[in-house]
Parts: C-alpha cells; structure tokens; sequence
C-alpha cells in the first residue's frame, strides 16, 4: 500500500493546484484522477471556451471591419477548425498540467477514486484495482451540469456545454436555457457564428447575480444582436424529434406558446460529483450533495477536506485553487510546519466573469445587496463613451459602476460590461483585498489612454468629482 501525506480526489483547477501547493511545503502527495488531468475547467470548460469565444470575437471583429477603415470580403466561419483550434488549446493545457505534476514529483494515479475511511482510498483503472493511504485527504471532485427533469441531454438535440463544446453541426434555432455565465457564453458564441438564438431565463433578468444595471444593459445589447431574450419565463416542456424540438414556454404573462428549434443549450445549473465517493460511510455532511466545511477546507470528519464545486459556492475555477491553496496550507501546519501561515477564503472578495459580447466582471455587492445588508452607500457609474481609449478601440459600449460604504470609504463591490472588463475587474479585486477606501484610489494615477481610467472616473462619480462627464 502506497503512503502518502496528502491524497487529492480529482484534478481539476482545485485539486491540482493544492497537490502543487503541498508538494511545495514538502508533503508527499498524489492525485486521483478518472478523466483528464486539469478537469473539466480546462478540457471542457473555461478554457476551451474561452478559445471558441476568441473565434467569435475575431470573426465579428472581421464582419465590421469597415468600420476601421478595413476591407475584408467573403468572412465566414469554419466551424469545424474553430472547434479544432479549442481541443488544440484544452490538449495543450493538459500537457501543461502533466508537466507540472512531473516537476512537482506529484503521484498521478489514473482511476476512480473511493474513499475507505481511516486515510484509505481505493482507486480503480485500468491496471486495477489499488489502494492508497494518507494522513490527509482533499475531495475535489468538482461538479456537472444539471439535466432538466423532463429533457435529459442526449447530444443530438438537447445539449450541455460539453456538447455545445464539439457540435456535430451548427445549430439554425437555438434555444438556451438559463443565463448565467455558461448558457450567455455560449448564447453569445453561437448568435456570433450565425445561429437565430433564443434565451430562456426564469428569474426576472439575465445574469441575475450581477447588478440589476448590468443585467439591463446586457439584455439591450444582446437584443440589439438579434438575440430574443425572455426573462421571468420557463420551458414547461421539450418535445425531441429527429430533427429539431418543439418547446413549450411559458412567458412572463403565464401564457404558453410553442416554438420550434434545431438544438437546445440547457445551462441551468450544476450538481456536485459527490455520489459514490464514499462519504455516506464515513458521515461526512453534506446537504444536496455539497459538502459543508469551514473556512480552511476541513469537513466534519477529520483528516477529510474538501474544496471547490464540492463545496459551497461560488462555483468558479479561481475559488476552487484558491482553496486548494488554503487547504494545502493549513495541512502542511497540522502536519507540523511553523512557516505557512493560511488565510480564511474571503468569499466578499471572489470576481466573476462572464465573456461574452460585452463582457461582464464583478467583485463584492451589488448595490441592491450592499442597501440590504443595512449600508448607506455611495454609488459611482462612468460609461464607455466617456474614455478615449474606448471609443479609439470602436468599444464605446458599456460602463463601470463603483459602490462604497457612505460612513467608512470602504469599497462594497464593483461593477462592469464592456471590452475587456474581464481584465480591469482584478484591479477592484487587489483593491477590496487591501481594504482600500476612496481616498486611495482616488490618489492613485491610472495610465493614458487606457480603459482603466473608466475605473478611477467612477470612484470619483461616486463622490460627484467625475472629470470626463
């Protein structure tokens, strides 16, 4: 029976990067993996759609080329090289992550994983079945996509993102159902390469857990590129044929209409891959399949952690390795280190991103959230049209929004659509982690011509001291 100090179940952005973490304090570590090293998030989630959406981007980029002063005739799109360029991108990543595990001395053991209880864990591949052993065990078997009840996803008609990620043809009608991040990323992708898309949304607004002035000025301008956008609506039901799907939807008015499409998204979604893992037997709570830990990763069992989707949310790659790191970290202390000294995950503090056309970031509350959580508050906004570097880009759509605590000067969240505010989202994010006020970013200079003036013209919109409005 092999031993080790640290035993991570699952190779996604959280497990993998907690291995490297423990081996760099010196802990004897492997890894569980049944799939793909790197996980979901890098062979079939946020990466290779990051790929599919730069294509997108390049190819509407190309369909407005006049506007720059450019001639380009004849565009169109080659869905199946876009497709290919993506598993290019997602294999090298995978290469990158076995490389990784090399260096680090890491032991990659392929296989599915159980646990035993007592610091077993039993994993069965391809040559076997073998048991490992360790002080220390990390759950990070991530998350799938939820399936409707009524429409299970068979890959023909009715997809999850992972066949929305290498379609066997391009969808004419397109319906997607739910608008977060992933069914507006790919809304976005397929509206760009040409298909008549669709989206369904049962809460009152698209993105619901941004901003509502994010929300409303996303529905705009994805209206505005052809797409329909029903909010406050559900799909009651999915007939799946040979050749399309009829849909039955129920708007916002409780009336029901039938609507006819080639392919259906459903993005309504996750659920953690916590059956069959073995935490029944070993009394780990968990409720609906997430399990509960405290601020460092420990569940209730000691010796068993556990760390990203597994866990609860947000259920972003970032969250997951950053944990990853904190769990390493405080195990490596339990195991006697003096020199690490973890911190407790901040949740306040996680961005999100969305990318798609505009982008969406946000960091911290909402201004709906921070006057709930009792705050009196000072809001900022600034928009695009405002900033030079934006209207020379040919951007000028969107804007950045700013709240603070009115009595302190703490900074409450951060807001943002446009180009590239996926980026300029982390400088909020250093910002909040520093407990920064206004007055700091107030007094600090933002380089010309760049987009991330926009951030420091909000803060001063905030306070009524906007220059450039």
């Amino acid at each position: 029976m092999s031993q080790f100090d640290l035993i991570v179940l699952g190779s996604g952005p959280g497990g993998y990067v907690a291995a490297i973490r423990a081996a760099q304090l010196g802990l004897k570590t492997a890894i569980v993996e049944r799939e793909n090293l790197g996980g979901i998030c890098l062979n079939w989630g946020c990466i290779p759609t990051k790929a599919l959406l730069r294509s997108a981007e390049m190819l509407h980029q190309m369909q407005h080329a006049a506007a720059y002063g450019l001639v380009a005739d004849n565009i169109r799109a080659d869905l199946d090289a876009v497709v290919k360029r993506s598993r290019g991108v997602a294999k090298q990543l995978n290469q990158g992550v076995t490389h990784l595990m090399k260096k680090n001395k890491i032991a990659v053991h392929m296989g599915v994983g159980t646990l035993l209880g007592g610091g077993k864990l039993e994993v069965k591949g391809e040559k076997g079945s073998e048991t490992l052993s360790a002080k220390h065990i990390i759950v990070a078997t991530g998350a799938r996509a939820r399936d409707l009840p009524f429409a299970k996803a068979d890959g023909n008609r009715v997809w999850t993102y992972r066949h929305a990620m290498t379609p066997k043809e391009m969808p004419s009608k397109l319906l997607v159902i739910g608008s977060g991040a992933i069914g507006i990323e790919f809304a976005s992708f397929y509206n760009d390469m040409g298909a008549e898309v669709t989206v369904v949304e049962m809460m009152d607004r698209i993105v619901p857990v941004e901003d509502a002035d994010v929300s409303a000025f996303l529905e705009k301008a994805l209206t505005k590129q052809g797409m329909t956008i029903l909010t406050g609506a559900g799909v009651e039901s999915l007939d799946v044929g040979a050749k399309g799907v009829k849909a039955r939807i129920k708007g916002k008015d409780g009336k029901l209409t039938d609507a006819d499409f080639s392919h259906v998204i459903v993005a309504v979604g996750i659920a953690p891959n916590t059956e069959n893992i073995g935490l029944e037997a070993l009394g780990i709570k968990a409720e609906r399949g997430i399990i509960a830990i405290d601020d460092y990763g420990r569940t209730n069992v000691p010796g068993v952690w556990a760390i990203g989707d597994v866990t609860p949310g947000p259920w972003l790659a970032h969250k997951a390795s950053h944990e990853g790191v904190i769990a390493a970290e405080s195990i490596a202390k339990e195991l006697g280190n003096k020199d690490v000294h973890p911190h407790a995950m901040d949740r306040r503090n996680i961005p999100g991103c969305t990318y798609c056309h505009p982008q969406v970031a946000s960091v911290g509350l909402t201004e709906a959230k921070a006057k709930e959580a009792g705050y009196t508050i000072k809001a900022g906004t600034f928009p695009f049209i405002g900033n030079g570097k934006a209207i020379a880009l040919g951007e000028p759509e969107g804007f950045i929004k700013t709240v603070f605590d009115a009595k302190t000067g703490e900074l409450l969240g951060a807001h943002m659509i446009g180009a590239e505010v996926t980026e300029l989202i982390q400088g909020y994010v250093v910002g909040k982690t520093l407990e920064t006020t206004e007055a700091e970013l107030m007094a600090t200079v933002f380089p010309h011509p760049t987009l991330s003036e926009m951030m420091h013209e909000s803060v001063l919109a905030a306070y009524g001291r906007a220059l450039h409005i």
